[in-house]
């Protein structure tokens, strides 16, 4: 491995950099990631795609053109199986108000609320994206499979956390330490698989 290569995350969530920092460091490789604060001259990217993947790639893309660097994006959501698979790509404006997270969760619990046990299993999902300058584009996915709760538990992470309980676990996400939560997220399961996507993309320039 080299030092030399140097991959924006197309965020300006420290959390994710630290995350995607940590995943490398593990796997030893020595890839340097910096995120979208190092250029505050690129704006926001709209994301207009219609799956997980296409807004990864939108924002991976657009970034990797503007800094003439290799960039990494991700996308993702809470699929619901009642709501057959909604709210995917819009959860964080499921409300209407992108980022809301307690709207979101009511809305969400309150359409759902009439669905029984055993119907109501849902999953998180997670897109990450690698685009180089040239085009050249890779594209990995994630998931983390459990089940809706009826009310709120925990204090821990945002968005659904608190009401998603993972495959095996009786604790809610939001209940769990972010370690444990790191362990197995969607996001962490997908930034993984692109470990090697990187190392074989990267080295081949």
């Amino acid at each position: 491995m080299t030092a030399s290569w140097r991959v924006v995350l197309a965020t300006r969530n420290q959390g994710k950099i630290v995350e995607l920092r940590r995943i490398l460091a593990e796997a030893d490789q020595k890839t340097e990631i910096v995120g979208l604060d190092a250029f505050p001259e690129i704006g926001d990217v709209a994301e207009t795609g219609l799956t997980f993947a296409e807004n990864a790639l939108l924002k991976a893309h657009a970034v990797a053109s503007a800094s003439g660097l290799p960039a990494i994006a991700d996308d993702s959501g809470l699929c619901v199986d009642a709501l057959s698979g909604m709210p995917g790509i819009f959860s964080a404006r499921w409300s209407g108000s992108h980022g809301d997270d307690a709207a979101n969760l009511r809305l969400l619990l309150a359409q759902i609320s009439d669905v029984p046990e055993g119907h109501r299993g849902a999953h998180f999902a997670c897109a990450a994206a690698l685009a180089l300058p040239s085009g050249e584009e890779r594209v990995v996915e994630g998931t983390l499979a459990g089940s809706v709760i009826h009310v709120p538990r925990g204090t821990g992470g945002f968005g659904y956390d608190p009401v998603f309980v993972p495959e095996g676990e009786t604790r809610t996400t939001a209940e769990m330490t972010p370690a444990e939560k790191d362990a197995i997220s969607h996001r962490g399961r997908a930034f993984r698989a692109l470990v090697p996507v990187i190392a074989e993309t990267l080295g081949a320039l």
